[in-house]
Parts: structure tokens; C-alpha cells; sequence
């Protein structure tokens, strides 16, 4: 990274003091406007052809840290070349997937068709996309709704995920069938994105997760309308995610939240009275549950960025200071009597190399905290849910699209 970006990152960030808003230095030229593109990238869901030529490249060269995040991911479970696909009709899963009818087995079924679309690219051996192919034609050809009170989460984690292999795999292998393809279309067009596209008002990552489906599925199905529609909820829903000084003595709320008085916002932030820049709506809950918004929070951002349209300008000091903020207790640090009673329930989780990827090594934000947690982590796994190998995709990744 060159002195004249670093530069540039500092003045942005005094920038922020008087506007409330990251401004990108050194960012490729992307739109800023809030409307989908006029044609979409492909593959274009969280990861691009760009970046994966380049983990591909790095791979070969035995480099670090991707061979040994790619050595994680071969040996993986999710890997194998033997798997047995669990669909179902009905997935039905409440609180905490209690019941667990098929809720587990969605998720890990989607992660392992990642995950071999990931390979597939990544090592040139067919056998991969095949396996991709395989489990996402049992699932669609299956599949017909969510039930149950977890059902627009779970709807989220696992529609986040099937674009992410679907993406990939259409647009790098030859052997999936128009017909399959279009079942599969069929699948996330009718199961899944109606279930997640009009959001949520319970904790934040729940719509996080949710927009996160919603735009990877847009996407998938170039459908422009959707698309829109997932971002502008997903701009509301991180303002009122993440607190920063500049939004005065309460955090921002979600339109039609019906959060109106500062004893209903503090109750919806679990308590806490106390305000302070990166602080989440679900700091004081626990930080695994945080780490859930903060992932899809990147998640999104990225993907967005992939397709020309580039929100961190809007949503980027706002990650950029949630993760600093985590990622220093995650770290160790004591935690202030005023902060979650004194009290914090640690486990970030693997979410924090797209974030740092892009702040740090691609606009050159300084990120002490966030750097270091991102480098003792290394190489990130997954979270078994929706989150998987970032240190391969996105560590020092300096590529967005070709």
C-alpha cells in the first residue's frame, strides 16, 4: 500500500468527525447511487472472478497465508467428495433450531456446495464441481418451505450461502444442466426469497443475515427490483446497528421499528444505557450473535461492491469502528463497569477478514485491534452456519472485480 493512500485513509477518517460518513480512498470507481446495476457481474455474490483468480493464483504459489487456509478447507468435512445431501419439504426449525428438522442439514449442505465450488475453481478438479452440482439439484428439486419461529433466520443463513456456490458454478463449469439451473432459480425465487426480502423486526442480525439472502438472491436472478429493495433496507438497518457519536444521545432506529421512546431503544439495546462509537445493538447480548450482523454487514457491502455499487462510504466507518470495538474486548481488554454491567460474553467468530480486507488493506484505514484478532484467527474457518474460509477468499485480497 502506498504512502499517498495512507494519506488519503487519514484525511478521510478526520473527514468523519465533521460528515458521519467513510469517505474511500484509492476505491476502484464503482456507482454510489442506491440502484441495482444495469447488468450484473457474475460470479458476483461475495466473491469475484478477480479475487478467486487470485486465490488461485496465491494457492499455487504455496503462498500464506491461502495454502494453509486452503489445506483447512480440503480437509474439511464440508469437503468430501462422498457426501449424502439431507434435503427436506419443510424445514422446520425453532428457537435455537429447537426443533432441528432439517435445519442443520440445510445449512451444512449449502456450506459443502460452497465449499466444493470454492475447490472447484480453486484446484481445476471436476469431481468438486460435480459434488456442488449434486447437493444444490437435491435440495431444489426437494425443498418447499421454511417453518417454524426461526424460519426467516434460517431462511437467511442457508440463502446466503446457496448463491455464493450457485454463482461459481454456473459461470466456471460447463455440467450443470439449463434445467437444473433453473429449478434451482426456481427454489431461491420461491422458497427463499419472499421469506427474507421484507426483513425483520427482531435483532439486528436477523435482517442483516436476511438482506444479505436477499441481495445474493437478486443477483443470482439478476432481478434489479429485489436488489434495490434489499439495500435500502439494509442501509436502515445498519445505521440503527451500529452507534456512532454523530447520531446524537440515542442510537438510530429502523423505520416502523415502533422503538420511539430512549426505554424502549435502551431495552432493544439489552440495557445499555451507554453509548459509545462501535458499540452494536447486540454487544451486551453476546458477541457471537454481534459477529452474525457484522459478517452480513461486510457480507453485503462486498457484494454490493462486486456489482459496481459502492456503499462503504455509507456503511464503511460504522463496520470499520465495530469491529475495532469487538475486537479490542475480544482481544482481552478489561471490560468498564458502564459496558454490559461489566460483563461481556465473548465469541466473535471467524467474521472479520472481508471487513479488514477492505477497510484496511484496500482503503488503508488504520485497524489496530481488528488486525491483530484478524491475524491471530488465521486461517478463519467457519462458523457452521454462513460464514466459511474468508482467509482464503479475502486475506490481502486486493482485488474487487478484473
Amino acid at each position: 500500500m502506498t504512502t499517498r493512500t495512507r494519506l488519503l485513509g487519514l484525511l478521510a477518517s478526520l473527514a468523519l468527525s465533521v460528515t458521519g460518513f467513510l469517505a474511500a480512498p484509492g476505491a476502484q470507481a464503482a456507482r454510489t447511487s442506491q440502484t441495482a446495476p444495469t447488468v450484473f457481474t457474475h460470479p458476483g455474490v461475495l466473491v469475484s472472478r478477480a479475487q478467486l483468480d487470485y486465490v488461485k493464483a496465491r494457492v499455487k504459489a504455496g503462498a500464506e497465508p491461502w495454502a494453509d487456509a486452503w489445506r483447512q478447507l480440503t480437509s474439511s468435512s464440508y469437503a468430501s467428495l462422498g457426501r449424502t445431501p439431507h434435503p427436506r419439504a419443510d424445514v422446520d426449525c425453532g428457537s435455537y433450531s429447537n426443533p432441528d428438522n432439517g435445519c442443520t442439514d440445510e445449512r451444512q449442505d449449502a456450506l459443502a456446495a460452497y465449499t466444493d465450488a470454492l475447490a472447484w475453481y480453486i484446484s481445476g478438479n471436476t469431481a468438486y464441481a460435480a459434488e456442488a452440482v449434486k447437493i444444490m439439484n437435491a435440495w431444489s428439486a426437494t425443498i418447499t418451505e421454511h417453518t417454524d419461529s426461526n424460519a426467516p433466520l434460517q431462511t437467511g443463513w442457508a440463502g446466503s450461502v446457496w448463491p455464493r456456490a450457485a454463482e461459481i458454478i454456473r459461470y466456471s463449469y460447463g455440467g450443470w444442466a439449463a434445467s437444473d439451473v433453473t429449478r434451482f432459480a426456481s427454489m431461491l425465487r420461491s422458497v427463499y426469497l419472499p421469506e427474507v426480502v421484507n426483513g425483520s423486526n427482531s435483532n439486528g442480525n436477523w435482517e442483516l443475515s436476511m438482506m444479505e439472502a436477499a441481495v445474493g438472491i437478486a443477483v443470482f436472478l439478476d432481478d434489479r427490483t429485489d436488489y434495490d429493495k434489499a439495500i435500502a433496507r439494509y442501509l436502515n438497518r445498519v445505521q440503527a446497528y451500529v452507534y456512532l457519536s454523530s447520531d446524537g444521545a440515542l442510537p438510530r432506529t429502523v423505520p416502523g421499528s415502533g422503538l420511539t421512546t430512549s426505554q424502549q431503544i435502551i431495552s432493544y439495546w439489552q440495557g445499555q444505557s451507554t453509548f459509545v462509537t462501535g458499540l452494536t445493538q447486540e454487544t451486551c447480548r453476546d458477541f457471537t450473535h454481534t459477529g452474525y450482523g457484522i459478517s452480513a454487514l461486510s457480507h453485503v457491502a462486498e457484494t454490493a461492491l462486486i456489482q459496481g455499487q459502492d456503499l462503504y462510504p455509507q456503511v464503511g466507518e460504522r463496520l470499520r469502528q465495530a469491529l475495532g470495538f469487538q475486537s479490542k474486548y475480544q482481544l482481552g481488554a478489561a471490560v468498564p463497569s458502564w459496558l454490559c454491567g461489566g460483563t461481556l460474553k465473548l465469541g466473535l467468530g471467524p467474521v472479520t477478514e472481508v471487513g479488514f480486507n477492505a477497510l484496511h488493506n484496500r482503503l488503508g484505514y488504520a485497524m489496530t485491534n481488528t488486525q491483530a484478532l484478524t491475524e491471530q484467527q488465521r486461517p478463519a474457518g467457519t462458523d457452521n452456519l454462513f460464514v466459511a474460509w474468508e482467509t482464503l477468499t479475502n486475506a490481502d485480497n486486493p482485488h474487487v472485480t478484473g
